[in-house]
């Protein structure tokens, strides 16, 4: 019978062989219900162990048999046995980085996942249309649209779109659960309408001390009955339509026929147009009391905001000249 006192000098031996400093890794995918012997195998085809039979028996006598888990691993030529095996049963599978930035809209998140974690785009837009989802995470709207949060997150190979939507649902829901839903109450604005505003700030605002003064610009203007006009609901309705958003409008798209055209149709959009990041639903949430309803960029990407269309004019073309 083998006394397992006599397996630690030998394992202690074997880490400190361990691989070369440049040894190059090895992507491995271990599939679900994969045996001991056919992991030491694949570990052996690739060079990260020498023996099988050394790596069978250091999992049985070790106890790393039990908790073996599958999923994609990157693991260095050489490594061991028992290394190899302790990336095996902690749960250090490979992830993959997904990026969702602010205001990235639906369509903008159903490509990246296409690219990145490989989920069909048509199969993620289903899912982020899906009724019962959105009941489930109580979204006020038709999808979630707006309703994902942009952050920088994890995934493993072979993640399917519900987990993904599922994802960033929860951590948007858990913002909004724990920050957001009294300053809206307070400002008499369900969640639906301040994340439709929040959208149109972070399409607008490209510095952060202009996003307060956007949001109440848009809020007065719908105090007062006045027409959005917000160019991001323009280019989101030519995304929609031409499935390319536009980065520059030109006088010709802004007769284009759709609902989110906000120079043609009064009030707020049908719903969010991109994915507002933290700092444009504090905006909203928190608008300044300012007399402002007109606002036009500088070269800088700051804006100039004014009160009437007379002072409006001459901002534009103080800065058609700065241009």
């Amino acid at each position: 019978m083998f006394d397992r006192r006599h397996l630690l000098p030998i394992l202690l031996f074997a880490a400190a062989c361990g691989p070369a400093p440049d040894a190059p890794r090895e992507r491995i995918i271990i599939p679900p219900g994969a045996t001991v012997r056919s992991i030491a195998d694949s570990l052996a085809a690739h060079g990260v162990i020498s023996s099988q039979r050394w790596f069978r028996l250091v999992a049985r006598i070790g106890g790393y048999d039990r908790g073996l888990r599958s999923g994609p691993y990157e693991l260095i030529r050489g490594q061991g046995a028992r290394s190899a095996l302790k990336a095996l049963t902690g749960g250090h599978a490979l992830l993959t980085r997904f990026m969702v930035p602010e205001g990235f809209t639906l369509q903008d998140i159903a490509q990246a996942a296409e690219s990145t974690l490989r989920i069909p785009r048509d199969q993620f837009l289903a899912v982020a249309r899906d009724t019962a989802l959105l009941r489930e995470f109580a979204v006020p709207a038709a999808s979630f649209e707006g309703f994902l949060k942009p952050e920088t997150y994890l995934f493993a190979d072979g993640v399917g779109p519900e987990v993904v939507v599922r994802t960033l649902a929860g951590a948007a829901r858990a913002d909004w659960d724990s920050s957001f839903a009294a300053g809206a109450a307070s400002q008499g604005l369900d969640r639906l309408t301040a994340v439709i505003l929040a959208s149109l700030v972070e399409g607008e605002a490209k510095v952060d001390q202009d996003r307060p003064l956007v949001a109440a610009v848009y809020r007065n203007r719908l105090r007062i009955g006045m027409p959005l006009q917000a160019d991001p609901t323009v280019q989101y309705a030519i995304a929609i339509a031409t499935g390319r958003r536009k980065p520059r409008l030109y006088e010709k798209d802004y007769g284009v026929s759709s609902p989110y055209n906000t120079y043609l149709k009064s009030g707020l959009p049908p719903g969010p147009v991109g994915t507002p990041g933290r700092r444009s639903i504090e905006a909203v949430l928190a608008a300044p009391a300012v007399p402002f309803l007109y606002f036009v960029a500088g070269p800088d990407g700051a804006h100039i905001f004014t009160r009437s269309y007379a002072e409006h004019r001459r901002a534009v073309r103080r800065m058609q000249h700065a241009n």
